[in-house]
């Protein structure tokens, strides 16, 4: 199947830890502040544009650690996610404002996190700095951490309530 200039690009965004290696270096290079979050960004919802955003602003390349499916059933249970990882990095790559989206599988990203060192590490506010996975990587690596407040009223669980009727 040919894929159209957009298609492509979109695609490139997803990438492998080995390759955003390369990518990381080249913004190095050229000076840009990386920033970098993850998540499992099952039900895209008005929270989680605003937190990316808000992310996105804090330097500039965006950088995503996405949950695999295997590592989203371990910590949210059999039913989820609702959408599967492949779904879930193309519909975070179509944000103009996100650089990159990496899979991972493990419960938590701080071997993403060593491996990448990135600038900025982000998380929401519900997180105290000192209990952010990474945090004292990121810090003892020159970077900073930062928390971002959570939109009220929006969660992905909350959704998948409402859908079901609950």
């Amino acid at each position: 199947m040919m894929r159209t200039q957009l298609e492509k690009t979109l695609l490139d965004k997803i990438t492998d830890a080995t390759s955003l290696k390369r990518k990381l270096a080249a913004w190095r290079f050229q000076d840009k502040k990386i920033v970098f979050t993850n998540g499992v960004f099952d039900l895209l919802h008005t929270g989680h544009i605003t937190y990316l955003t808000k992310a996105a602003e804090l330097g500039e390349k965006l950088v995503i650690g996405l949950n695999t499916d295997a590592s989203v059933k371990r910590l949210k249970g059999p039913d989820r996610p609702v959408n599967d990882e492949n779904s879930r990095a193309l519909l975070l790559a179509s944000f103009f404002f996100v650089d990159a989206i990496v899979l991972f599988d493990d419960d938590t990203p701080l071997g993403l996190i060593n491996d990448l060192k990135p600038n900025i590490l982000v998380k929401g506010a519900d997180y105290a700095i000192e209990n952010i996975v990474g945090a004292k990587e990121v810090i003892a690596n020159g970077g900073e951490v930062k928390t971002i407040d959570f939109v009220e009223g929006f969660s992905s669980t909350s959704i998948i309530q409402k859908i079901k009727g609950h």
